[in-house]
């Protein structure tokens, strides 16, 4: 519940026409049962990788996504980092910044 009140308010925060945390949250949900290691890696979670990519036109909205996906990382739990940096690359898709949590989303 927490996650889900801080996303509204990021949401509200960058305003109309912006990235948000609520469109990455719901790029990347149909991912987290294969960063768990609990599932394969499906269509729907490229699809959802793919329309985060194209949302993150500029500079600041994939700074933002990159927030978003460390935000989302330090809140589930058991997120096998190694199958999450692979995952643009299965999907065909060039993200233009590294997937783990230490990754300064300013740069």
């Amino acid at each position: 519940m927490a996650l889900m009140v801080a996303m509204a308010v990021a949401s509200a925060e960058l305003g109309e026409g912006a990235l948000t945390c609520g469109q990455v949250g719901t790029g990347v949900a149909s991912c987290l049962s294969y960063v768990m290691g609990k599932g394969p890696l499906t269509p729907g979670c490229c699809s959802g990788i793919k329309s985060i990519n194209a949302a993150a036109r500029t500079t600041a909205d994939r700074q933002q996504a990159c927030r978003c996906l460390k935000d989302i990382a330090a809140s589930a739990k058991s997120i096998n980092f190694g199958l999450a940096a692979g995952i643009p690359g299965k999907c065909g898709v060039s993200v233009g910044f590294p997937i783990n949590p230490s990754v300064d989303c300013n740069k």
